[in-house]
C-alpha cells in the first residue's frame, strides 16, 4: 500500500504566520441550517417519501431550527413535490426560511422561481464548482470562466426577484457558494465571491450568505481554519456578508473542523442530524450543538428527547446511528471498563453529598438526564467490568453490598461472564447474587430457635442467650445453645457445640430493604472461614436477630463442599 501513496497531491496551506483563531473561543452558536432533507436525503439508499420528509420537517421545527434547506426543487418531481406541499399546505411557520437550492444555470432558476410562489421567507442558494481539480477535469475551462458562469446565475436570480418582489410580499435572500471551497485557490474564492456581491447589489442592510463548503475535506481542521480566517481578512465589504461552513467528513474530522472554523470567523453552519449526507457524510448538528451545551453554551437547538429524534431518523432514513455516536448512540452513556464504573459512581456519589451547582462526574462530559437518557444503563457488565459497576447494578434492587464484599461477588460475575463470552444482563446479575447467597440453605440447616436475655449477677451484665435446633444434611438434628454478648457471638458460641470452629467474625453491616411496614433487614456478614479465606453471606429477615444469624449460616455453607441450594427464587423478590 505504501508503493502508491506518492500519487496523491498533499494541501497546500494558506500562509497566515498572524493567523489569530488559535487563541479564541467558541463564546455563542452560529447560525444553523439544517440540509437533512436535501444533502441528507440525497444520500440515502431509498430517499424518504413525502409524509417521511413531513415527518422530518415537523421534527426539525421541534428542534429549534430556523433555517431548512428542503431541497433542489429544479431537480426532479420529488424535490418539487416536497417543496409546494409545504408551502400549500401552509407547513411553514412564520419564523422560519426554507431554502431552496440551485446551480448557476439559467433553466434551473428560472424552475426554482415557480417551485418557491407562495412561500414567505425564502433563501435562494446556488452555487458552481470553483476548485482547481473540477476546472481541469469536469469544465475545462479556467477561474474566469467559472467566474461568469456565477455572475450570469446572480445577475438572473437578481431579476427574477425583484419581479417576484413585485408580485407577491416575500423575503427572499441569497447565498452563495463556490463548491468544493476547500480545493479552491483562496484568492480565487475571494474574487469570484466579491464579484456575485456585486452583481446582487449586496450591502449591510441586504446580506448575502458565502457558503464555503470543505465539499471534500481536503486537510486537516487547522488547514480548513486558515482558508476561513483568510477568506474572511480579504473579502471586500465584510460585514455585508454572513459567512457559512458547510464541511463534509470525508477525513473524520467535520465536526472539529466546523468548530475551527467558527473560531476563524463563521456565522452560520449547515449540517444534518447524526452526520448523515455523502461519501462519509456531513458534519453532525447534533454532536457540534451538544458539544458546545458542555461548555456551557445554549446551542439554541433542543436534544433533550435525543432518543425520540433518533427514532424518528432511523424511521424515516433506514440508517441506523452507531451504538459509539456521540450523545446518541446506545452504549455511549456505557461503562464496561471497572476503573470507568468506579469512578461514576463516586462522581454521582460526590454530586449527591457535595450539592455542587456542576456536573461533575468523570467519563461523562455530560449529564445523560440532559438529553433524556437514562442512568440504568450506564453500568454494564462484561468480563472487563469491575466491581464497582457489579455494586452499581446491585443498588438498582435494593442492596447496598458492603465495600469488602464487592471483590468476592465481582469475581463471580466475571467467572460466568468469561464462560459466555458476553455482557450480563442486570437481570442475569441479580439471578448470580440470588443463587450465590439468598438461595444457600444447607447443608446446615436452623430449623428453629430462640433468643433470650441473661443477666450474671457478680458482672451485672446482661448477656444473650441462644438455643436452636440445627440439622446436618439427613443427620439427626440437634440442639444448640450458646451465651455471648450479643445475638452473634451467642450464635457462635451454639455452632461451636457441634463442631462449627475456626471461623473468626470480621465485619458486619445492615440496611433495610423495603419501607413501610413490609420492611426487611439485610444482614451481610464478613468471615475469616478456617482456611483463612475471606467469606460473606447475607440473611434477611423482619427480624433483625434472625437476619444476622441467617448470614453467618449462609456463609458457612459456602465454605461447605456439599452447599445445598434452594430452587430458584423468584426474581425481583425481596
Amino acid at each position: 500500500m505504501n508503493k502508491g501513496c506518492g500519487k496523491y497531491i498533499p494541501f497546500t496551506p494558506v500562509h497566515i504566520p498572524d493567523r489569530q483563531w488559535p487563541s479564541k473561543v467558541i463564546t455563542k452558536p452560529p447560525v444553523w441550517c439544517s440540509v437533512d432533507l436535501r444533502d441528507g436525503n440525497q444520500a440515502l439508499i431509498d430517499p424518504m417519501n413525502l409524509e417521511e420528509k413531513l415527518e422530518y420537517f415537523k421534527t426539525l421545527i421541534d428542534i429549534g431550527f430556523k433555517e431548512i434547506e428542503v431541497g433542489f426543487p429544479s431537480a426532479s418531481e420529488t424535490e418539487y413535490e416536497i417543496l409546494r406541499t409545504l408551502i400549500e399546505r401552509d407547513l411553514i411557520p412564520d419564523d422560519v426560511t426554507i431554502q431552496v437550492l440551485v446551480q448557476c444555470r439559467e433553466h434551473l432558476i428560472k424552475k426554482t422561481f415557480e417551485a418557491i410562489d407562495g412561500a414567505k421567507n425564502v433563501i435562494v442558494h446556488f452555487y458552481n464548482s470553483t476548485s482547481t481539480l473540477q476546472r481541469k477535469v469536469v469544465f475545462k475551462t479556467d477561474m474566469d470562466g467559472v467566474t461568469d458562469i456565477a455572475v450570469k446565475g446572480a445577475l438572473l436570480i437578481k431579476k427574477l426577484t425583484d419581479e417576484l418582489k413585485t408580485q407577491k410580499d416575500v423575503n427572499i435572500r441569497f447565498e452563495y457558494s463556490p463548491e468544493s471551497y476547500s480545493g479552491t485557490e483562496p484568492d480565487n474564492a475571494v474574487k469570484i465571491c466579491e464579484e456575485v456581491m456585486d452583481a446582487l447589489d449586496i450591502t449591510a442592510d441586504n446580506k448575502i450568505i458565502l457558503n464555503l463548503p470543505a465539499t471534500v475535506e481536503g486537510s486537516t481542521p487547522n488547514g480548513y481554519a486558515d482558508q476561513i480566517e483568510y477568506f474572511c481578512r480579504h473579502l471586500k465589504n465584510r460585514e455585508n456578508a454572513i459567512i457559512s461552513l458547510h464541511p463534509h467528513n470525508d477525513r473524520g474530522t467535520g465536526v472539529a473542523a466546523a468548530e475551527l472554523g467558527l473560531l476563524a470567523g463563521a456565522d452560520r453552519i449547515e449540517g444534518t442530524l447524526f452526520g448523515n449526507g455523502e461519501r462519509t457524510g456531513n458534519v453532525d448538528i447534533v454532536t457540534l450543538a451538544l458539544n458546545m451545551y458542555t461548555q456551557g453554551i445554549d446551542p439554541g437547538l433542543d436534544f433533550s428527547d435525543i432518543n425520540k429524534i433518533k427514532d424518528m431518523f432511523e424511521r424515516t432514513t433506514k440508517m441506523p446511528v452507531d451504538p459509539r455516536k456521540p450523545y446518541a448512540g446506545e452504549l455511549v452513556f456505557t461503562a464496561f471498563s471497572g476503573s470507568h464504573q468506579d469512578a461514576i459512581n463516586k462522581g454521582k456519589q460526590y454530586m449527591r453529598d457535595s450539592g455542587t451547582d456542576y456536573w461533575e462526574v468523570p467519563y461523562l462530559p455530560i449529564d445523560p438526564a440532559d438529553v433524556g437518557r437514562e442512568y440504568e444503563p450506564i453500568i454494564r457488565i462484561n468480563s472487563q467490568s469491575g466491581k464497582g459497576g457489579v455494586a452499581y447494578i446491585m443498588q438498582e434492587f435494593g442492596f447496598n453490598m458492603p465495600k469488602a464484599m464487592h471483590p468476592e461477588f465481582s469475581k463471580i460475575v466475571q467467572k460466568v461472564c468469561d464462560e459466555k463470552g458476553k455482557e450480563l444482563q442486570k437481570e442475569e446479575v441479580f439471578s448470580l447474587f440470588e443463587e450465590e447467597y439468598r438461595n444457600v440453605c444447607g447443608p446446615y440447616k436452623l430449623l428453629n430457635h430462640k433468643f433470650s436475655e441473661e443477666k450474671e449477677e457478680h458482672e451485672m451484665l446482661t448477656k444473650v442467650h441462644f438455643i436452636g435446633t440445627l440439622k446436618y444434611g439427613d443427620d439427626k438434628p440437634q440442639v444448640i445453645e450458646g451465651t455471648g454478648s450479643g445475638p452473634i457471638e451467642a450464635f457462635f458460641s451454639a455452632i461451636a457445640t457441634v463442631g462449627i470452629t475456626g471461623y473468626k467474625f470480621l465485619d458486619y453491616s445492615e440496611h433495610a430493604i423495603a419501607v413501610g411496614a413490609d420492611a426487611k433487614a439485610c444482614s451481610y456478614i464478613h468471615l475469616l472461614n478456617p482456611d483463612g479465606q475471606e467469606v460473606f453471606g447475607i440473611g434477611i429477615s423482619h427480624n433483625i436477630n434472625y437476619a444476622s444469624i441467617k448470614g453467618i449460616l449462609c456463609a458457612v455453607n459456602r465454605c461447605q463442599p456439599n452447599t445445598v441450594r434452594e430452587k430458584q427464587i423468584p426474581i425481583f423478590s425481596k
